[in-house]
């Protein structure tokens, strides 16, 4: 579980020294939804600007740290600066049959293959893809200290939570729309009484010993 930082602001130091390597096209990557109970893990990748100068630079960090309607106005700021925004999505099938590691890798390998133009080189949360033979670089904690990357948790976390509340129209009584498919007590009431829905991850507990009951 990654450790909260809320004194830290993110910067653009990961990405100036990749300029000064020469590269210009510098992708941020984030996913969120790897601890959720149901739906999809999401991932975000984004380019930015060389330089960008707007008032709500101040306000980016880990989307974590942002409430609702604060990361919805972010998004859009972002969505107005940004080269390139990239989502990729792994379903819940995929988390079950292949664990939400290789499923969370597929979501950002699409994510980064959406981008146009396509990046030269990657700043990621924590993850390597060893499948994207890119430049890259996974940064612990990166979401509260890289720039791109934490405008990139913000545009999964969004993408993510929509995709939740249209989850919770067709799959009603769970109280998706409002936890968004993590393990809160309501949450777990629901589980309890209704059984698993299509999409809750059949191989997560406590949903996989619900389905032996």
């Amino acid at each position: 579980m990654k450790t909260e930082n809320v004194l830290l602001k993110p910067t653009f130091t990961e990405e100036r020294l990749l300029e000064a390597q020469g590269y210009q096209l510098i992708a941020g990557v984030d996913e969120t939804g790897r601890g959720a109970l149901a739906g999809p893990v999401v991932a975000a990748a984004i380019i930015l600007p060389r330089r960008i100068k707007t008032p709500w630079l101040s306000q980016v960090k880990d989307s974590k740290q942002l409430n609702a309607d604060r990361r919805e106005l972010l998004f859009h700021n972002i969505h107005e600066v940004a080269i390139s925004i990239g989502i990729g999505t792994a379903p819940h099938e995929i988390i079950d049959t292949q664990g939400i590691i290789k499923a969370t890798e597929i979501a950002m390998k699409l994510a980064i293959g959406r981008l146009s133009p396509p990046p030269e080189s990657l700043l990621i949360d924590y993850m390597h893809l060893p499948e994207v033979t890119l430049p890259q670089k996974g940064i612990i904690h990166g979401d509260s200290l890289c720039f791109s990357i934490a405008c990139a948790s913000i545009i999964a976390k969004v993408t993510r939570d929509r995709l939740m509340v249209e989850f919770d129209q067709i799959y009603p009584g769970y109280g998706l729309a409002q936890h968004k498919g993590y393990g809160t007590k309501k949450h777990m009431i629901c589980l309890r009484q209704l059984g698993p829905s299509p999409i809750h991850r059949q191989s997560f507990q406590p949903v996989k010993d619900i389905l032996k009951k």
